[in-house]
């Protein structure tokens, strides 16, 4: 990290260079977005928005479970639970005839009212209410290691994995041809969906986290022609807004989060007018 102090201290053009939060914030942006930029085109692709949102809503549950369990950081209680929310509605999908968006509705509801029951017992929700919003700007060295690993896990499945779920995608049944295991497939996926999520929200925010995934893939949709530019642009935008964001709430000295969100849906809006005139 010293490294990274003295070239941004050094190199960056910026005043807020010479505070290190800021530094710790900056490189955590740009290692989770092109993470959530990639997560982002599949999500979107697969009709997953709601899906995703209901995951992080799910944290709560997690955070509520740790305290239960008298866990002083409740992370691991929230990533546990996250995976078993991903499991059981992928379950579920697949045994029951109601539509997906009821059957995720459903478990959204549950963990959201689940969590909140448990945490507001006795007047203590506004402890965790941070977990609502998120706070960047409060990421240490350590936190910026643990994204940077599961950063590095995920491009080594997104590069097994990542023809599987294209051609799932665009294909179902030419991908069973083809051998794809596609509940697997679509399991792992969604696991990887939740762990990521989680571990993402204390610093962007269970209300914000899932525009971050959504916003970014949209915009590139109404931008790109093929599915080499799609995912590429993805990357792009969800980049440049989360530094851009980051840099405007410094001097605008609002949410980080919320700050990057409004610049990425600043960047669906020019991309829907674009293909609205344009096509």
């Amino acid at each position: 990290m010293e490294i990274w102090y003295a070239f941004g201290e050094k190199l960056l053009p910026f005043s807020w260079a010479e505070h290190h939060f800021m530094l710790n914030a900056l490189l955590a942006v740009l290692i989770v977005t092109p993470l959530f930029g990639m997560l982002g085109t599949m999500v979107v692709n697969n009709h997953m928005a709601f899906f995703s949102d209901t995951i992080g809503h799910s944290a709560l549950t997690g955070i509520g479970i740790g305290v239960i369990l008298g866990l002083h950081q409740p992370l691991g209680a929230m990533v546990l639970f996250a995976i078993f929310m991903a499991v059981a509605v992928s379950f579920v999908k697949e045994l029951t005839m109601t539509s997906t968006d009821t059957v995720i509705g459903v478990f959204s509801a549950v963990a959201v009212a689940l969590g909140i029951v448990i945490l507001s017992r006795g007047g203590g929700f506004n402890k965790y209410s941070g977990y609502l919003i998120g706070d960047i700007l409060s990421i240490t060295p350590e936190d910026i290691f643990l994204i940077f690993m599961i950063t590095v896990l995920f491009i080594g499945y997104w590069y097994y994995s990542f023809n599987s779920l294209v051609l799932l995608t665009v294909h179902p049944s030419l991908a069973r041809s083809r051998g794809v295991n596609a509940r697997r497939t679509e399991m792992v996926f969604t696991v990887a969906l939740a762990v990521i999520v989680t571990v993402s929200i204390q610093w962007l925010g269970i209300m914000i986290i899932n525009s971050l995934l959504v916003l970014p893939a949209a915009s590139s949709r109404n931008f790109s022609r093929n599915i080499r530019q799609y995912h590429l642009l993805t990357i792009i935008i969800s980049l440049v807004s989360g530094i851009t964001g980051l840099i405007l709430s410094f001097y605008w000295d609002t949410a980080s989060g919320a700050t990057i969100v409004l610049v990425a849906a600043f960047f669906f809006i020019i991309s829907f007018i674009k293909k609205q005139v344009y096509g």
